[in-house]
């Protein structure tokens, strides 16, 4: 437990900025999901306008760093190259 006003201080950002980190991730995680379920349909046109979306989720959060730019990149890289093959 945290006995200086300090680390208390710092425990309640941790806990704030977990939340936000948190939320971030599945806005991250969803926007991916969207484009891939519209790959395996094979609706090309629908992951074509979901694509700039997930774009934007992923570099928000590498941004914010909840995740890393090599990460982010692969990310980017893995989904245009599944949007391409639908076409």
């Amino acid at each position: 437990m945290p006995i200086t006003q300090g680390a208390k201080k710092a425990v309640r950002q941790h806990a704030r900025k977990r939340i936000f980190n948190i939320r971030r991730k599945n806005v991250l995680a969803d926007s991916v999901k969207d484009v891939q379920k519209a790959v395996v349909a094979g609706d090309a046109k629908k992951a074509q306008e979901l694509l700039p979306k997930a774009y934007q989720a992923i570099d928000k959060a590498q941004k914010r760093g909840v995740i890393k730019a090599n990460t982010a990149a692969r990310k980017k890289s893995r989904l245009t190259a599944r949007v391409k093959a639908v076409k």
